[in-house]
């Protein structure tokens, strides 16, 4: 038996075997599971592992297939042992839409209506609106100033500054802070406390939101006529324009813990909120530079308090000459989805306690 599971799985594109951590299977791991629609690779994963990042390191792909990490409905996986080692096969007609690692439906507003660049300032932007509106809507002419080289029938995206985003170097708190219609940074809320989420330190980006979708139909010197396209948000003066992709982001990605944890690792900003739990989208202050990947996997913590002493000493100056670093704080795990320069997005995966603005990022395995 064991000879004819050896020559099933023979052929062998992806073997981690020498890893430091051995994979842990799960206590109620199944021998087979008939992958089904609906499934994602992390739930996979998660029936045959206590830590669905480590499926790499017992996943056999198939060569002979024209990408072998895919998983779609109907593949059978079988878990077998190869030397010792715990690995799992699969077999199948491969037809239809691969399963994707995470639900869609919990990122694909970061994945079709965000981005970040580099410099907003640089990019065209619409400097009037049809009837000099306040507002413009499918259907409707918009006005571009910038879009050097534009021919009719160009299709581009309108997008509008949301976010500066900066920090996250050393011990600077990252952060993020509002833009105005121009690109500069809104200081309407500056009476909040200092520090309430303003981006400091090392520029990381600006975040845009993708509004609307719009076709070129006339260009007359500096100013090019767009007209909105049916879906879409409404858009205003200081809307940028960005050229169309058809598919700027990638849907396949393989959980796996990262190879190394930059030392500025830290939450960046929360998606509509101060805090987040599992299924909820993060910004995070590391990216492509930084060795960040589509998939990678991070534990989150949160960084342990410098307290003082008032136990030991009854005089407070004497408690505070004397404080103590408190142990960070686990939090859970979450999984890159996007990736730009400075800058990534994640998804929290599992959590016992909220994730906030500033939470720290370490290897997925980390116990402290």
């Amino acid at each position: 038996m064991l000879k004819r599971l050896l020559a099933v799985s023979a052929a062998m594109l992806l073997t981690v075997a020498t890893a430091a951590v051995a994979a842990e299977l799960a206590g109620d791991h199944p021998t087979t599971y008939t992958v089904k629609k609906g499934d994602t690779l992390w739930d996979i994963a998660g029936r045959f592992l206590k830590k669905p990042w480590l499926w790499p390191e017992i996943w056999q792909a198939n060569p002979q297939v024209k990408n072998p990490h895919l998983i779609y409905p109907g593949d059978v996986l079988s878990l077998v042992y190869i030397d010792g080692q715990p690995r799992v096969t699969s077999a199948g007609p491969q037809v239809g839409e691969a399963v994707n690692t995470i639900p869609l439906a919990d990122i694909e507003p970061f994945l079709k209506h965000f981005t970040v660049v580099e410099d907003v300032k640089s990019l065209p932007y619409v400097v009037g609106l049809e009837e000099d509106r306040l507002l413009s809507t499918a259907g409707q002419s918009v006005f571009v100033r910038g879009l050097d080289g534009a021919q009719p029938g160009m299709v581009v995206d309108i997008a509008r500054p949301v976010y500066v985003f900066g920090g996250g170097k050393g011990k600077e708190k990252p952060g993020r802070s509002d833009l105005d219609f121009r690109g500069n940074r809104d200081h309407s809320h500056w009476g909040n406390p200092p520090g309430f989420g303003e981006a400091s330190g090392e520029f990381l980006g600006h975040e845009l939101q993708i509004h609307a979708t719009g076709e070129v139909t006339q260009v007359q010197g500096e100013v090019a006529t767009v007209v909105l396209r049916e879906e879409g948000r409404e858009i205003r003066l200081g809307d940028r324009v960005l050229p169309a992709e058809a598919q700027p982001y990638d849907l396949q990605f393989l959980p796996r813990a990262a190879d190394s944890i930059p030392d500025n690792a830290k939450v960046l900003a929360v998606a509509d909120g101060l805090q987040a739990g599992p299924r909820i989208v993060v910004a995070l202050s590391v990216g492509a530079r930084d060795g960040i990947r589509n998939g990678h996997v991070f534990s989150i913590w949160h960084d342990g308090a410098r307290r003082p002493d008032i136990v030991g000493h009854r005089n407070k100056t004497s408690a505070n000459g004397d404080k103590l670093d408190m142990p960070d704080s686990f939090l859970g795990h979450l999984m890159v989805f996007r990736t730009f320069d400075k800058v990534s997005y994640a998804l929290v995966m599992d959590g016992i306690r909220p994730v906030r603005q500033g939470d720290l990022l370490k290897h997925p395995d980390a116990t402290e």
